[in-house]
């Protein structure tokens, strides 16, 4: 597959699955998951993508961590985010693939912070929800398929889908109180994923919330156990194993890329941050 050639990491937007279809909306795409499939080079996509697993089972690796694929879950995946799998036979789903400024326009569905969904990407489903999911599903791919699409018709169905997830999701995200009590933890996180290749002092980011440093560091402390400097320094890691497993960049090359002016620096973080080099790590399996 073709990838953007502005890109470091391989980052494949919604034309290069378009022509698998006879008939598409610009913004969404539905597929069908039939038996094993396999993705084993960790790649980006610039576009959301929404799992429904039905019969299932395998591993999804997203951003370095492994989940059991089973019966009757919800995998999100967001832009930017690595991801590969593995998904044994007999295994049946469905697949919303779906461009940024369609997702906006429902994303308030997701009752949740991003944030939440990015630490539990995986959902479990009742029988009840499942349910639900599958006939919005299903109802998305005979739309999709008429001539006359209504794209109303298909936001409507996608409000729906995002609410059910999100009902469900409430089920499991345990740290929602803290993102609802402390919205400040949340933009904090957001301000982070804008500027962390760029900006590392704890002091930039609470100037952006109107805090001070200190304050900044005691609400991290008091609401997710660590400091501020922690949660970018957690940043920079996964960006820079994004980078050691899913390009060809040299291991100076992501160090610049990343904002470091030295690459002996950027080893020595890395390895202090995970116990292990920069260059083992992209070694590993």
């Amino acid at each position: 597959m073709s990838t953007k050639k502005d890109q470091n990491i391989p980052l494949l937007g919604l034309q290069e699955f378009k022509k698998d279809q006879s008939r598409h909306n610009e913004q969404l795409l539905f597929n069908e998951l039939h038996g094993e499939r396999h993705i084993d080079n960790p790649h980006q996509h610039d576009f959301f993508i929404i799992v429904l697993f039905d019969q299932a089972k395998g591993v999804h690796n997203i951003d370095f961590i492994d989940y059991q694929i089973s019966n009757h879950q919800i995998h999100l995946l967001f832009p930017g985010q690595v991801h590969k799998w593995n998904i044994e036979p007999k295994t049946t789903g469905y697949q919303l693939m779906i461009g940024r400024e369609f997702f906006e326009s429902f994303s308030s569905s997701f009752r949740f912070s991003f944030a939440q969904y990015h630490n539990h990407p995986v959902i479990e489903l009742s029988k009840e929800s499942y349910k639900l999911l599958h006939y919005e599903f299903d109802a998305i791919k005979n739309e999709l398929e008429k001539p006359d699409c209504l794209q109303e018709l298909i936001s409507s169905r996608t409000n729906v889908i995002a609410s059910i997830i999100s009902k469900e999701a409430a089920n499991i995200f345990t740290d929602h109180d803290i993102y609802q009590n402390e919205p400040r933890i949340a933009k904090f996180q957001e301000l982070i994923d804008i500027y962390f290749k760029d900006e590392k002092l704890v002091s930039f980011y609470a100037s952006k919330l109107h805090l001070s440093a200190n304050y900044l560091n005691i609400l991290c402390k008091k609401h997710l156990k660590i400091s501020a400097t922690q949660l970018i320094q957690q940043r920079i890691v996964l960006e820079s194993k994004r980078h050691l497993k899913a390009t060809a960049l040299s291991v100076k090359e992501i160090a610049f890329e990343l904002g470091f002016v030295d690459h002996a620096y950027f080893s020595n973080f890395f390895k202090t941050q995970t116990g292990i080099t920069p260059t083992n790590f992209r070694e590993q399996l």
